[in-house]
């Protein structure tokens, strides 16, 4: 257990090289993996200067000051979070009770596992890291590391946080000027004026936006309805799709119909809505499993004399639709994140999951190394304001396009950057596939 107790030093914000001593859980610990993956392209090495950083002032993108600095450092600090726990697994103690790492560890802790092998893969490769790791669910939290000024000294911010971390560290990233990633968080946490915030996770108005564009351009002769209930939440999904569809621009659009639905909807009301000589495109609002089931059981009944394609929201990746009245439904959902595992970088986090711990890699292990990786990339190649380079970063394991959004009219700063790209995805029997580019 020696490894945990390093990893809970380590997680109390010791600063480390970048290769990271593999932390261990209640899988056994093998021999590490021979080397990493093939890289895109090896930086040629920087000479080190005396200096601590070099500015070089440039234009100024998207109306922020800070952007239009070249700011380029030998060695660069990265602060990564992660819901670890630990002070609650071993409270007391250095030894895990039953010597089992608990369930509700694991995704932070894959993330950490995820971030750690991209950082030994850019190590040598010659990048110059110090990095911190921390427990965003630790007794020294993200507020007292604030207050104490540990961060101060931070370059970049990379978080698999919810709130109240999301927005203390959203509010502290701005005033200090350092870009911070949201790695898993869903929506923006009602963050509305940090242009140094990234949110890789989409927000649901954006994933409104992306199903509306598919469904209108993938069928050109369709019959669209959108099912919600009667619910706030449910409601302002549908104003998004309304949103959404006034401001798409084709000649192929077609208008979007609604039927507000509940438990004791028939069959027979919902087959009003329906036609036969069309696809049927079933947008639905509901993101909880029993209610997205509740209403797939209602469909197929019409299934056989009606043509569905039921489009659902980015929660039902997880959903198992394996019960009989769910065979033969045509079922998509859109999602940020969409690895095959196919390529080199997917098949070293595998051998070192594998050989390691002899289990499989989680998406949280794939979405550390992928996001490390990727921004950690950014930041050695066009120093500390990386912003303008964004767009055109290459893909790593999935492809990300981050895009200014501006939330109030006539803005000239933005809100925050918000990966764009999402996935249509067709829940498939032995596996997903995905629809679109």
């Amino acid at each position: 257990m020696s490894q945990l107790v390093s990893l809970r030093y380590l997680l109390s914000g010791l600063a480390v090289a970048v290769l990271l001593s593999a932390c261990s859980s209640s899988r056994k610990t093998a021999s590490r993996v021979d080397g990493p993956p093939p890289t895109l392209s090896k930086p040629a090495p920087e000479k080190k200067k005396p200096e601590d950083k070099k500015e070089v002032a440039t234009k100024i993108p998207f109306n922020v000051p800070a952007f239009g600095k070249v700011v380029k450092k030998p060695v660069y600090n990265v602060a990564i979070f992660a819901p670890l726990y630990l002070d609650s697994v071993f409270a007391g103690s250095t030894e895990l009770p039953g010597r089992t790492m608990p369930r509700y560890v694991l995704p932070g802790l894959e993330f950490y596992e995820g971030a750690q092998l991209a950082l030994d893969s850019l190590q040598q490769q010659g990048y110059a890291l110090k990095v911190n790791i921390y427990d965003s669910k630790g007794k020294q939290n993200v507020a007292s590391l604030i207050r104490n000024r540990t961060l101060d000294a931070t370059d970049l911010i990379i978080g698999a946080v919810s709130n109240p971390e999301l927005k203390d560290l959203s509010d502290f990233a701005k005033k200090k000027e350092i870009n911070f990633v949201s790695a898993t968080f869903p929506n923006d946490g009602g963050i509305n004026d940090n242009p140094f915030l990234f949110i890789t996770n989409s927000t649901l108005k954006t994933h409104c936006e992306a199903l509306q564009n598919y469904v209108q351009d993938a069928f050109s002769n369709k019959n669209i309805v959108l099912f919600r209930r009667s619910t706030t939440f449910e409601s302002r999904l549908a104003a998004d799709f309304k949103a959404s569809y006034d401001k798409l621009e084709s000649n192929k659009k077609s208008r979007i119909r609604e039927m507000v639905w509940n438990d004791g909807t028939t069959p027979e009301e919902i087959a009003k809505v329906l036609l036969a000589d069309r696809p049927n495109v079933i947008i639905v609002t509901a993101l909880d499993e029993n209610g997205a089931k509740n209403l797939l059981r209602k469909l197929s009944v019409s299934a056989a004399t009606y043509p569905l394609q039921i489009f659902g929201m980015p929660t039902w990746d997880v959903f198992k639709l394996k019960d009989p009245e769910f065979k033969g439904l045509q079922v998509y959902y859109s999602s940020p994140y969409f690895n095959d595992k196919a390529d080199n970088y997917s098949r070293y986090i595998n051998d070192y999951f594998r050989k390691t711990y002899r289990a499989r890699p989680s998406d949280m292990a794939f979405k550390g190394f992928d996001l490390t990786y990727y921004f950690v990339k950014l930041l050695h190649e066009n120093g500390v304001y990386f912003n303008s380079e964004v767009e055109t970063s290459p893909k790593i394991i999935t492809q990300y396009n981050f895009q200014p959004v501006y939330l109030k009219d006539g803005e000239q700063t933005p809100s925050y950057f918000e990966n764009k790209n999402i996935f249509i995805i067709q829940k498939g029997e032995t596996g997903d596939v995905k629809m679109n580019k």
